[in-house]
């Protein structure tokens, strides 16, 4: 066993105490009307602002490319957080990037939470320091103090001087790089954003970079005005840290769940709702929306997939659609309600994102973006295959025991 498995093993068996504060009721909110905006507003702290561009990307193939467009760009400041990272092509590629604009005079500022980087070549590592770049662990690992070691930064931010920021679900590896469509080439999505709302990336990177440092970051550099118009997307960034307090990210799925009308679409990796947010889908489906439900054939953590098919039934019976990617890993984690509210980052539906991690998520108001990322749905739902409910009442005993076993685990994922 390695020694990320090891750890997983360690922080799952940490993880019984940690749970989202109850919601027992949610208002009956429809997505559009007057009151939409300041309800997800004052919930999330997060203000929806105008006048955004924002740019859907897909897979390898489109993210390494812009982002790496991004650093080489640099004049100022790059504010870059990271939960995975490992050797591979594009892994060197993004630290060598980095690197030549430190040594250009830009200011770097480089945060790997240090459970997801475990496998990072300390080579780059010191590549970034050896040119003059600030790279910072957060979160060192402590046999002492466990509870806080499992409490990890999952976000992805890049902000590049201030004017440009990029957020989603992929790592820095040789999987992510591809079209997410082959074995081995992980399924992704990531989205790039200008505009006002970039702002608060910058904003999010500096609440966890004053954690981690102690060092406070303001200024021109990092906070630039004006930030001028590049778009007519709404846009909100909304960033959950459960180890200051904050659920707002869990509040902000329910509601626009319950929001929903016409459609909710979901694509996640981990699928394993709690029972307010199940009960959200099943009521949803009640009022004649349609839910339809992406999750991998394949998975890394095959416990997690056993967990979540477990609860497939109840989903099935009461009409909540349901597909299993079949080409790659499926790693993207999006939604979208409406064909109008889409939502692009790092938080995976479960109990981990929602109650233990530091998570980050770009939320977008607009039928544009919200096009693109439905027909993205559409054509990997073309390439997935459906769960019926009689062929999921059969399934093995192999799987009805690995079910068994997980299910204690549910609440811990």
């Amino acid at each position: 066993m390695n020694k990320h498995a090891i750890l997983v093993v360690i922080l799952l068996g940490l993880t019984a105490c940690a749970r989202v504060q109850p919601h027992v009721a949610l208002p009956a909110l429809q997505l559009g009307e007057p009151s939409f905006f300041p309800t997800l507003e004052a919930y999330t702290s997060a203000p929806i602002l105008g006048q955004n561009g924002v740019d859907v990307l897909l897979n390898g193939e489109e993210i390494f490319p812009a982002l790496l467009e991004a650093i080489r760009s640099a004049r100022k400041t790059i504010s870059y957080e990271q939960y995975y990272y490992e050797d591979g092509p594009v892994a060197r590629d993004v630290a060598e990037a980095i690197a030549e604009r430190c040594r250009a005079g830009v200011g770097a500022n480089v945060l790997l939470d240090a459970f997801g980087t475990l496998s990072m070549p300390s080579e780059y590592v010191d590549l970034m320091k050896s040119a003059g770049c600030h790279v910072v662990s957060f979160r060192p690992l402590n046999p002492i103090a466990w509870d806080r070691s499992n409490k990890r930064n999952h976000r992805r931010v890049l902000v590049v001087d201030g004017r440009v920021g990029f957020t989603g679900g992929s790592g820095v590896s040789r999987k992510w790089m591809g079209n997410g469509r082959v074995e081995n080439h992980w399924r992704d999505t990531d989205v790039r954003v200008r505009g006002p709302v970039v702002e608060y990336l910058q904003g999010a990177f500096a609440e966890n970079w004053l954690e981690a440092t102690g060092i406070v970051l303001g200024g021109d550099a990092y906070f630039p005005r004006p930030l001028a118009p590049a778009g007519e997307a709404y846009a909100q960034v909304v960033r959950s840290s459960p180890s200051g307090g904050s659920f707002a990210m869990y509040t902000m799925f329910l509601l626009a769940i319950s929001s929903a009308r016409r459609s909710i679409h979901i694509t996640n990796p981990y699928f394993v709702p709690d029972g307010a947010m199940e009960e959200a889908l099943l009521a949803a489906v009640g009022r004649g929306v349609r839910v339809v439900v992406l999750v991998p054939g394949a998975i890394d953590h095959n416990l997690v997939r056993q967990a979540s098919r477990g609860k497939f039934g109840k989903m099935l019976k009461a009409g909540v659609e349901i597909h299993e990617y079949r080409p790659a890993l499926l790693h993207a984690k999006t939604m979208i309600v409406d064909g109008v509210w889409s939502t692009i980052g790092s938080t995976n539906l479960d109990n981990r994102s929602f109650a233990l991690n530091d998570e980050l998520n770009l939320v977008v108001y607009d039928p544009g973006v919200a096009r693109r990322l439905e027909k993205i749905f559409a054509d990997d739902i073309a390439l997935s295959k459906k769960v019926d409910y009689r062929t999921w009442r059969r399934r093995g005993l192999i799987d009805r025991t690995m079910e068994l076993f997980s299910a204690p685990l549910r609440g811990l994922l």
